[in-house]
Order: C-alpha cells, then structure tokens, then sequence
C-alpha cells in the first residue's frame, strides 16, 4: 500500500503546475458532489429495498392470517369427530373384532355418518376428513369411514410417527392417482381399554393451506419447509428449489416469529420473507427479486456519472487556461532554468520582485551553488578511490612476498624430506593465494571447491580423526558461478558446530544440481544435528529476523553468505538449513544457473571483470 501511494505521488509531483492546479480544483469540485450522489443513490436504493420488505412483511401477515383459519378449522373437526360417541363406538367394535348388526349399520349411517358428511361438505376450506380403523373388521362408509388396508395405501402410513401434519401427497384410496396435493393433520384415536382404535386424517389441499406456493406472481417465488428440513413448493419448484434449499442451510429455521430480510446473492437482490409455524412443524418462506428495480437505481446512477465526468473534462479544460494565464510570470523563470539543464551552471536568475515568483528564482540561484560544491566534493572522492585502489595493489604486491616465503619454507621441508610439512605449506599457499586474490565479481564452483579441498588439508592436521570430502558435482555445476567465499564458511560451520564434537572419521558431502534453471548445491554433514527451536532460531537470524546474540554459533556466517548471494543475484536465490538432531545438517545453496552459450558469454564478461 505504501507503494501504491508513492506511485501516486511521483505521478502527480511529475505534472506540470497548471495541470496540478486544474486537477486539485476538479477535485475540490467533484468531491462534494460526489458525496451528495453517493448519499442520494444510497438512499434512493435503501427505499427500494425498504419498500418491498415492507410489502412482504404485510404479504406474509395476510398469508398467515389464512393458514390460521385453515389450521383452526382443521383442529376444531378433529375434536368434533374424536367427541362424536356412535363413531367411537363402532371403531372400538372393530378393535374388538365384532360385528354390527344390519340395522346398527343403517342407524349409524343414516344418523351419524351423514351428519359428519354434512359437516364436512359445509366446511369449504376442507378438502376432506378419513377415519380408518385398526383392521378390516369394520364395514365402510364413505366418504367418512375406511378399513385398515384403504389406510395403507397412503403416503404416509409407513411412517414411524403417524401423528402430525402430512404435506404434499396425492389421495389414494381408490387407486387413482389425483392431480390435486393435499396436506393432513394425522391423529390417533385412543380409548383406555382398547388402546389405539383408529387414525383420522383431516385433509386441506395444498394450494387452500399455502396460497403462495401457488401464486403465478412474476420475481416472487414461495415454499414450505419442515422442521425435517423437507422443502415443498406449488408450480415454481424448477426456479426455486436451489434458491431455498440454500437459505435452508443458512438461516435457522426454527426461530419463532415473523421477518424479512435482504440478501445479496450471485449478483442478484432477494427480499426473503419468513413465518415459522409452530402448529404446522415448519416455515413458510417467501422470495421476492427486486434486481430488476436496484439495477434500475444502479443506471440511473451510472447516467449520472457519465454527465458528471463529461462536465469535469469541460471545467478541466476551462481551469486549465486560466491557471496558465496566471502562471505567465513563473513560466519566464522555467525558461531559464532550461538553460541550466543543458549544461550552463553559469546562469543565475535575476530577481523578479518581492513576490513567490521572485522567491523562486533566489531559491535556484542559491541550489545552483550548492551544485558546483557538490560537483568539487565529487571530485574530491573520486581522488580518495583511486587511491584506495593504488593501496589494493600494494597489498597485492605485499602477498607476493609472503608467496616467495612460503616456496622457500617448502623447499627446506622436502630437501629435509618433511613431505607432509611439504604439503600442508602447499595447501596454506593455495589457501592465501585464493583469499588475498582480489576478485570484484564471482568465481566458479571449482574454484571454491578446490579453496575447500586446501581448507580439510589443514583442518585435518589439527585432529585425531579424518574428515573426508564426498563430491557429486557434475561438470556443469562445476563452472557454475557464485560469490566468492560463499561455500567455505557451510564447510567450517559444519565442522565447529555439528562434526568437532563427536571426534570421529566422518564425511561432509557436497552435491550439485541443475534445477528449474537454478543451480542447487547441497552441504551435509553427518554431526550432531539442531532440535527444532535451535534450528527457527538460526533461520530467523539467517533471514534478518532476529539479531545475533553474540555467542557461538550464532549464525552470522551463514547470514553473510545469504546476504552475498541476494546481493548478487536477488532475492529469489540464497540459502536454507534443514537439521534433525542426532542426524546431520544440510544447507541448500541456490543460486542462477547459466547454459550453453548464456554461461559463455557470462564468463567473458566475468573474465573482462577480473
């Protein structure tokens, strides 16, 4: 983020000073503006919303006020048919297996069955009430009375929990399949010697007990869900279904009582109703898109902006040619300095007044001798270079003596036949000649490898024990080119911190791989190893996250080695530690890899640096 806001800056302090001016007086203009439309369209679009919340909040109370006739109209047949005492009496005859006799059956029809059928039909929000009996002991009497087998064919009689209201299924009883849905409040009918005598359905159709599922109302979609989580719709399932079955899974539709809500969704704009019913076990929920009216909102503001734009590039237009007119004056100076820049620093602004134009030049002749000094203390260090690297060079002639010292040691210790003296001095010359040499670029793997070879030479006359050098290098790695000095200090960490302690003939290997146009060079050692939160703490002082401690071990070697390679290859290539402790230690090395004619054409130009 900081960087995006200096980008914006840089870009605006690179403009011309009419154009700055033109741009903080649009700004200044726009700004109120802006916030004034931002408040009325955010207004205009809340009243929308609150609208048709409001029209579905009263749509909801009127349907409720509905399904409560219809649930009071259902519960009080019910309670008339279990109080009617003839028809518990021939359903507790059935329950007791017995038979009635022809005039019992006529009676009972004639009195009692026919006034429960009038009940019924006079009752126009009922679609219809079935009473059947526990077997088939009982003689029929329709519409009203049913056997146990009629019963079975219903959707719901296979249903652990008869009892409770039923949704969406067809009558039948006869073995036609209807077109019509019903729903039905189910109950068992119980005496206390006999137990469970009957079941009665009392039926509404769907389309009487829910009202909107049916309704062909254009962006409004409704739909019944049980607290089972069973979704039920009229003629809409094919648009709605996914809609509900995701507001199913978000809101908790046990919660009691009435509400509307607005949802964003998938780029659309819902107004989403709901009733909980506790009578009923579930929720009425009812949808309404109202995209098309936001969106409307939305053009009318998008017009806006573009008239308001198109009138800002006129005012731009207009401010630009005034601030111009003004700024006459300033521009004289402008030209002046133009003369500066191509080279004339003798040229010096006479003052223009006591105004800000005149301030402004006195300012710039004042900058121009600030720049003549600056160009003397320039020289001044470019002299103190040179002469630093005249010292370099004596330092390198310095070395040849301590060369020609070392040959003549040498040769005292092979006349003498001291060949192992002999050798060590050979390694201790190699090993000063490649630390002294001065390189201002990089060097090969094989250089280094060889810098390391001299290095073990000398580290192993120091201890009882060997420690042996184990390559897998091919030849393309060899000519790779890293940092100078960049292998040696992984070398000598693993032998002060993971192999010393264990004084025994190890091995340290080094392999080399060619890896997604990166060199990889691999370091291990088989010593002690790091637990883990000695290991976080070397990673984070390796990476610059917490300063050395100053102890032993703490890990600046390997952060100068990481600090060289990002310095010259970036911060995509450096190193990583892995260590397990007990185990070993390896450090990864990674660093740019460079093939076929690339490395050519690099190492003439790290050849020409040398």
């Amino acid at each position: 983020m900081k960087n995006e806001n200096k980008g914006w800056k840089n870009l605006f302090d690179s403009l011309k000073l009419n154009h700055k001016f033109t741009l903080v007086i649009c700004f200044l203009v726009a700004l109120p503006i802006s916030v004034l439309a931002g408040v009325l369209f955010y207004n205009m679009e809340q009243n929308v919303i609150t609208e048709n919340r409001n029209y579905m909040e009263y749509t909801m109370e009127r349907n409720w006020d509905h399904i409560r006739k219809n649930i009071d109209s259902v519960n009080m047949t019910t309670q008339f048919f279990l109080n009617d005492e003839a028809l518990l009496q021939t359903l507790q005859k059935s329950a007791r297996s017995e038979k009635m006799t022809t005039d019992e059956l006529l009676s009972f029809y004639h009195s009692d069955i026919s006034a429960l059928e009038r009940l019924v039909s006079n009752n126009t929000l009922l679609y219809g009430v079935h009473v059947y009996a526990i077997n088939d002991h009982v003689q029929e009497m329709m519409p009203i009375l049913y056997s146990h087998s009629r019963m079975q064919k219903m959707a719901w009689a296979g249903e652990t929990d008869l009892e409770g209201w039923h949704y969406q299924y067809e009558d039948v009883l006869f073995g036609n399949r209807g077109t019509t849905q019903i729903a039905a409040l189910v109950t068992k009918i119980e005496d206390y010697e006999n137990g469970l005598i009957g079941v009665m359905e009392t039926a509404v159709t769907m389309e009487n007990m829910f009202p909107p599922l049916y309704e062909k109302v254009e962006d409004e979609w409704s739909c019944f869900i049980s607290d089972k989580g069973e979704l039920y719709f009229g003629e809409k399932e094919a648009d709605a279904s996914v809609e509900f079955a995701r507001l199913n899974m978000e809101w908790n539709l046990k919660q009691d009582g009435m509400y509307a809500r607005y949802l964003k969704q998938d780029g659309g704009h819902l107004i989403v109703s709901g009733l909980y019913i506790r009578e009923l076990q579930g929720r009425l929920l009812s949808v309404k898109d109202i995209s098309d009216q936001v969106r409307y909102v939305y053009r009318m503001r998008n017009i806006f902006v573009a008239v308001m734009l198109v009138i800002l590039v006129g005012l731009a237009f207009l401010i630009n040619y005034i601030v111009k007119r003004l700024l006459r004056q300033f521009y004289e100076i402008l030209k002046s300095i133009r003369l500066i820049q191509k080279g004339d620093l003798q040229v010096r602004i006479d003052a223009c007044g006591n105004d800000e134009m005149g301030e402004l030049g006195t300012q710039i002749n004042k900058m121009l001798d600030h720049i003549e000094q600056l160009m003397k203390e320039n020289i001044d260090r470019e002299i103190l270079a040179k002469n630093s690297q005249i010292r370099a060079l004596q330092n390198q002639i310095n070395a040849h003596f301590i060369y020609n010292v070392l040959e003549s040691i040498k040769m005292m210790a092979e006349i003498d036949e001291e060949y192992v003296i002999s050798d060590a001095i050979t390694s201790l010359g190699n090993l000063l000649r490649y630390s002294i040499r001065w390189v201002s670029g990089n060097v090969r793997v094989e250089e280094e490898i060889a810098y390391i070879k001299n290095y073990l030479i000398l580290i192993n006359l120091r201890f009882d024990y060997e420690i042996y050098l184990s390559l897998n290098l091919p030849e393309e790695v060899m000519k790779q080119e890293i940092p100078k000095m960049s292998l040696q200090p992984i070398v000598e960490n693993a032998i002060y911190h993971g192999i010393e302690e264990l004084a025994e003939d190890t091995n340290i290997y080094i392999k080399g791989i060619i890896r997604d146009e990166a060199c990889v060079i691999e370091i291990s050692d088989a010593g002690k190893g790091m637990e883990e939160e000695e290991l976080k703490r070397l990673r984070k002082r390796i990476a610059g996250e917490m300063e050395p401690d100053g102890g032993d071990g703490n890990g600046i070697g390997l952060k100068n080695v990481q600090d060289r390679i990002r310095m010259s290859f970036g911060a995509g290539y450096g190193i990583t530690v892995d260590s397990k402790s007990g185990c070993y230690t390896k450090v990864t090395v990674r660093v740019p890899a460079y093939r076929g004619e690339e490395r050519k054409n690099h190492e003439n130009g790290a050849d020409r640096r040398r």
